[in-house]
């Protein structure tokens, strides 16, 4: 049984439409989003959460299970974490492997509504299988972002046969390639499909909110940062994608102009096989 990757959401934390919101972006909706989340089913049949959404019922519904074997974290911020309380016994009374860094093992420990969820908490340290047998390897790397609550980190699904980077969130591509160049940080770790962070388009697309209180890289630098599609790249998509962003919408001028550059955006339902 091959290794398969599940898109179980492509929206920002707080999904499209988000809300209270009232603008035409919620109003006239496509296409609904969750926040983002995979879903990973494994060589074995086991099933493997990434990111833990207050949609994970109707996610999992999408994703065609009825049970999860593990979770693993990326960072604290709302959309990520604010379904870790539907495994405890209000609702789905499971015990799965959750995998997470120390910093975040932390604050789950010290969070009140957290801390007595039936976890069997495993703390990263470098690369991990997240059950034996399972088929794949999940390798976490540091990524700056807002570090209010934890800190953060991308992941990188390693199958049989491809790699996966997960980076919904970053700050800046300054930080997060530390001089390199963005094909060749993704060269470097030697990625097929790069699902990255394009919560905005454009830096400006929150004119009634100080944009350097939620700092993420607009698709239109990482666009420039990496020109036309060549021969030979990986896949690159975008997703965690704001209600504001015009990318939502499948006939804006900003997806044709992304899609005429040879990159894609990920939707709810998409499956990669590694």
């Amino acid at each position: 049984m091959p290794v398969q990757v599940t898109v179980l959401g492509s929206a920002q934390d707080g999904g499209v439409p988000q809300p209270g919101c009232v603008l035409d972006c919620c109003r006239s909706v496509e296409v609904e989003r969750f926040p983002v989340a995979l879903g990973i089913t494994a060589a074995d049949g086991s099933t493997h959460l990434i990111e833990a959404s207050r949609e994970l019922g109707r996610q999992m519904r999408l994703w065609g299970v009825d049970r999860i074997d593990t979770v693993s974290l990326s960072h604290a911020h709302l959309g990520h974490v604010d379904g870790l309380g539907l495994f405890g016994r209000e609702v789905m009374n499971a015990a799965p492997r959750l995998h997470c860094s120390a910093s975040f093992a932390t604050l789950l420990s010290e969070t009140p509504a957290w801390s007595t969820l039936p976890f069997d908490v495993h703390i990263w340290d470098g690369a991990y299988t997240p059950l034996e047998g399972c088929g794949f390897t999940i390798e976490p790397v540091p990524v700056p972002h807002r570090a209010e609550l934890s800190d953060n980190h991308a992941l990188i699904i390693q199958g049989p046969e491809k790699r996966l980077l997960f980076m919904p969130d970053h700050d800046d591509w300054n930080q997060t390639l530390d001089s390199m160049d963005l094909r060749d940080w993704l060269n470097h770790l030697r990625i097929d499909i790069a699902l990255i962070d394009g919560t905005f388009w454009s830096a400006d697309e929150l004119r009634h909110r100080d944009m350097s209180d939620i700092p993420h890289p607009p698709v239109q630098e990482t666009l420039a940062l990496l020109g036309k599609r060549r021969e030979g790249d990986g896949d690159v998509l975008f997703f965690h994608l704001n209600h504001t962003n015009p990318l939502c919408f499948s006939e804006s001028d900003e997806r044709r102009e992304l899609r005429s550059m040879g990159w894609n955006i990920a939707e709810e339902g998409d499956v990669f096989t590694l």
